[in-house]
């Protein structure tokens, strides 16, 4: 649907999407943890929280350069859209700590070059108050809620942030940092999604509903391209696997039951930027679920050696094609591979 090699015609046919962004590098996508896409575990493993899924992670990718070592000498970089926003920083230090072992196991180091966070949910206090800004002022388009509800919401946003950084951030406690959530989602995430707009797209209105189709009645043409027998045969998917899903919901569940929804990463991004490592954080300006100006407020937040040159940076446009670039992956495929070309050619954006 966005940056692969293929994309939907309608649910039986494919064509090929030339701005896939295998075009420039080589690309593998992981379904993780187990139980997601079509992977499975043959004795009901299971993983629940992201650290766990990170040992699975850790153990393939190195299991993967081993098995091919042509790629060993070459930059590898961690990517993902979302929630990856929590599990790719986590991911990334798993593999940057698990060089060590590799070393000492007289193994060669994965060459890891950086991590790539697109739309990503990596800090909740600043997300949270970020859809006040979204949906109740001109942040990217002009406000899209009423008047009342935008007033209530902005009431709420003080309480919401004082709760969760009470509950959730300077002492972790399980239940009151549910409840904080709790109390700050259905203030102001649920008015937005009532409201019947798009999350990905707070220019358009949600096509279908969206725990079926995410807003894109595309998934479902996906959903059933990629469950047909001839598709999984010629993928290889084992007979074992089941049908494709966009998301599995036992998981999705396992996860909150495990509280790791209530977690953030930022912490982990501050440690690989200590280390060297670069992280590329970006984000459509029309994306609200996990919007620019929450992203771009926890990044400036963040407590590392280079956050003063970094806040002191001056804001720039960046062109591709010679057009001022922006949006998401899926609406600008053009802009989104020019962005991410610059970045693995380490050229200034």
């Amino acid at each position: 649907m966005e940056n692969g090699p293929c994309r939907m015609v309608n649910s039986t046919a494919t064509e090929p999407h030339p701005e896939s962004w295998n075009s420039h590098a080589n690309i593998f996508f992981v379904d993780q943890p187990v139980g997601v896409g079509f992977s499975y575990a043959d004795y009901g493993e299971h993983v629940d929280t992201t650290e766990d899924a990170a040992q699975d992670i850790v153990a393939f990718v190195a299991l993967f350069f081993e098995n091919f070592p042509s790629f060993k000498s070459r930059s590898f970089h961690m990517a993902g859209e979302s929630y990856a926003g929590r599990y790719v920083p986590l991911f990334a230090a798993a593999v940057y700590d698990q060089n060590t072992a590799l070393l000492e196991a007289g193994l060669t180091p994965i060459n890891l070059t950086s991590a790539v966070i697109g739309n990503g949910l990596t800090e909740r206090g600043t997300m949270f108050s970020s859809y006040y800004d979204m949906a109740c002022t001109p942040a990217s388009l002009p406000p899209v809620l009423g008047i009342s509800t935008c007033v209530r919401m902005k009431q709420a946003v003080p309480r919401c942030l004082k709760w969760h950084k009470e509950s959730c951030v300077d002492y972790f406690d399980s239940m009151s940092c549910r409840a904080a959530t709790d109390f700050c989602s259905s203030e102001l995430e649920a008015p937005y999604e009532d409201f019947g707009l798009n999350v990905f797209d707070i220019s358009k209105p949600c096509e279908g509903l969206r725990r079926e189709t995410f807003c894109y009645y595309i998934v479902t043409d996906i959903i059933s391209y990629l469950s047909q027998p001839s598709t999984r045969n010629i993928l290889g998917v084992d007979p074992a696997a089941q049908n494709f899903s966009v998301v599995s919901w036992p998981v999705n569940y396992a996860f909150d039951a495990a509280d790791d929804v209530l977690h953030d990463s930022h912490e982990h991004v501050a440690a690989l930027l200590e280390r060297g490592m670069r992280v590329l954080i970006y984000v459509g300006t029309y994306d609200w679920g996990c919007n620019w100006v929450g992203n771009e407020r926890w990044t400036l937040e963040l407590e590392w050696s280079g956050r003063e040159a970094f806040v002191d940076a001056e804001f720039r446009e960046w062109d591709a094609g010679g057009k001022v670039a922006g949006k998401v992956p899926y609406d600008k495929p053009v802009e989104a591979l020019a962005l991410i070309n610059r970045w693995l050619d380490n050229v200034p954006l």
